[in-house]
């Protein structure tokens, strides 16, 4: 597989995830937990069939422990901590601290034996982070005090998912088979976190319980899987600047679906957005 290609199936992870908020309204009012059991079981669920189908399975019994203990703690750290932050503090600045892990793959990938890291993608980075702190700030009541430590977990979340998608990398020669296990074991982990804080919440409506089914097939599913493939084998640095668009296409997503309005904010957002990840692979085009 050539380089392009992976970047190329790395990015539809960032499409999915573009239908992460669409799918979660459509979800209410199912508890954080108790839909990231349900998502992440659907997902682990079709990768394992994937799996057995490919014949992958002799593939997995060959993995230490050690790596599926990191890529559990990946999936499942990245989503307990963005949950909790949520809850801690207001959802707008929070979101927009945990999306700091595009630009943080773009710092940490210079370490990577054989990475380049050019000024083009830090700036690039940087430029995309400003427009995606248009749109998740958008409305924003201003950072408070009390919520520091809602401030805190959110770090930690950036830097978690940052840190599983370029330490990855270094994991080049372990199947992708392996993220159904991650899946699964994430799910594992969250249903007794559900059972001990939530109280269970099932969907309401047609629309609730195809909104879950469609967020484990592609967001909380075939978007690990894919983005797997890319931050192994694709253009890491590209990759982060480019995940900016997610938190526009999902602004955009949810125009179209009628629960948002168009503004000049959301325009200027894919502006800055766009040049940011123009520069990124203007500088990745250099280096080769």
């Amino acid at each position: 597989m050539t380089r392009s290609r992976a970047t190329s199936i790395g990015f539809i992870a960032v499409l999915l995830w573009a239908l992460l908020a669409l799918f979660t309204v459509g979800s209410a009012p199912v508890p954080p937990l108790q839909l990231n059991a349900m998502c992440f079981a659907i997902g682990g669920l079709i990768g394992l069939i994937w799996t057995w189908k490919t014949g992958g399975a002799a593939r997995l019994r060959g993995v230490s422990w050690k790596v599926y203990a990191f890529g559990t703690l990946g999936l499942f750290g990245y989503h307990a901590l963005y949950f909790s932050a949520l809850r801690l503090a207001p959802a707008a600045e929070a979101g927009l601290i945990a999306y700091l892990w595009p630009l943080l793959i773009v710092l940490f990938s210079g370490l990577l034996p054989g990475e380049k890291l050019f000024a083009g993608h830090i700036i690039g980075g940087l430029i995309g982070f400003a427009g995606a702190a248009l749109i998740v700030l958008n409305g924003a009541t201003g950072f408070q005090g009390s919520a520091l430590p809602g401030y805190g977990l959110a770090l930690l979340c950036a830097l978690t998912w940052a840190s599983y998608s370029v330490l990855s990398r270094r994991l080049g020669a372990v199947p992708t088979e392996t993220v159904a296990v991650f899946c699964i074991a994430t799910a594992a982990l969250s249903l007794p976190l559900h059972l001990a804080l939530e109280e269970t919440v099932w969907p309401a409506t047609t629309l609730g319980w195809l909104s879950c089914i469609a967020l484990g097939l592609g967001p909380v599913g075939l978007a690990f899987y894919v983005w797997d493939i890319g931050v192994k084998r694709g253009d890491i640095q590209l990759l982060g600047v480019a995940s900016y668009a997610a938190p526009l296409l999902s602004t955009l997503a949810l125009v179209v679906a009628g629960m948002a309005q168009p503004s000049t904010t959301l325009v200027l957002a894919a502006l800055l957005i766009s040049a940011g990840a123009a520069l990124a692979a203007y500088a990745s085009a250099k280096a080769t």
